[in-house]
């Protein structure tokens, strides 16, 4: 299921309206209750696609780093 292809259709056709009505200057968007469902869900599904190939990613290169700390009395001589 994770290498599935993503519909992204009902982000762009939001991006799509939200540019138009910015062209025209409306004041607002509105949405019909199937859209907003369908871009809730679209939205949903795009963040947890991303934050599981993230996990996937720190899994796979671990950034420790060891950080050495030397407390040598600060000679300044």
């Amino acid at each position: 299921m994770q290498n599935d292809p993503l519909n992204t259709v009902p982000i762009q056709q939001f991006i799509k309206q939200v540019k138009s009505a910015d062209a025209s200057r409306a004041k607002e968007v509105k949405l019909e209750i199937s859209q907003a469902k369908n871009l809730a869900f679209t939205l949903g599904i795009v963040m947890s696609r991303l934050n599981g190939d993230l996990e996937k990613l720190l899994a796979q290169n671990p950034q420790e780093e060891a950080i050495e700390v030397r407390l040598d009395g600060g000679n300044t001589w």
